[in-house]
């Protein structure tokens, strides 16, 4: 699997600035220096001077291993991290490719147990075959793999922590095998039944240019289309934003400055930026819009923020 991390606040993997007057700063030393008006106060308030999303690309064939994540409260108790709620986009998939995500029964850790040290795990997993465009958020708890084929734009936690359950047979084989964890991941999964199998599909024409995707404790995410100039001011999002190009080449500029994205790539824009517009530079644009959020009961990251 190519995994690329676009944007990452997680300490060891921090992105650095790639131009201006702050090229070669890590994201999280920006933070530290201008605090909330990179963040916006509220998400400084929570996180201090750690960026609080990682965005990713992975571009998965060969089965990613099935694994879970842990909720906050178990990540914070086991590692003392944040939990790791995330959420896909598939940006391409093959007319073969699959994704796992829960049960297609309601199962137990024994059973999971057995079928995982018998390779019959598949038996009892739900089946999803995505399609461009679709979208995904998968909650801690919840067993998921992938492959076949999948080009995925991954939005999570600033987290780090995985617990994986099955790898495919690759476990037995010495040159293969990697580390396990299904004893530690037994009592974090959710065994019910997966509550649907259908895809999400975005309906742009609900809201103009600009469709919700999901929008949890953690982060916002919504898909622009950017078929016209449009017009925004980042303080009406008390947040950072991230951009990051579904399609085509946007032009994101201010009074005093303007930069190019196209297909795959991403950029940041602080929360205190002020007035800027999106333009469009080709046909058919289109932007996954990322914003963070904190509604996590207060006393959850004592550890972590103070």
């Amino acid at each position: 699997m190519g995994e690329s991390w676009e944007i990452s606040g997680v300490e060891g993997d921090e992105s650095i600035v790639s131009n201006g007057f702050l090229k070669g700063n890590n994201i999280n030393e920006l933070v530290e220096i201008y605090l909330g008006e990179i963040v916006g106060d509220e998400l400084y308030d929570a996180y201090s001077t750690e960026f609080p999303v990682l965005v990713k690309l992975l571009d998965i064939e060969k089965p990613l291993s099935l694994q879970v994540h842990p909720d906050d409260q178990t990540a914070r108790w086991r590692h003392d991290s944040y939990g790791k709620t995330e959420f896909w986009y598939i940006l391409d998939a093959e007319p073969d490719a699959v994704i796992h995500l829960g049960f297609n029964k309601e199962t137990n850790p024994r059973e999971l147990y057995e079928k995982c040290k018998d390779d019959s795990v598949t038996e009892i997993l739900n089946v999803i075959h995505p399609k461009k465009g679709d979208f995904f958020l998968i909650e801690p708890g919840t067993l998921h793999s992938a492959r076949g084929g999948i080009t995925v734009a991954e939005i999570q936690q600033v987290s780090d922590i995985t617990y994986r359950v099955y790898d495919w047979g690759r476990e037995h084989n010495p040159s293969t095998a990697r580390e396990m964890h299904l004893e530690l991941a037994i009592d974090c999964i959710e065994y019910s039944k997966y509550p649907y199998n259908i895809r999400n599909i975005i309906d742009l024409s609900k809201d103009g240019d600009r469709s919700l995707l999901t929008d949890c404790n953690y982060f916002k995410v919504s898909m622009v289309e950017v078929n016209k100039q449009l017009f925004l001011v980042s303080q009406d999002y008390n947040s950072f934003i991230i951009y990051l190009c579904e399609n085509g080449c946007v032009s994101i500029s201010s009074a005093n400055e303007s930069e190019n994205i196209i297909k795959g790539e991403s950029i940041l824009i602080p929360a205190n930026f002020g007035e800027y517009k999106l333009v469009p530079e080709t046909t058919d644009c289109r932007l996954l819009e990322i914003t963070g959020k904190f509604q996590i009961p207060e006393d959850s990251y004592t550890s972590l923020s103070s």
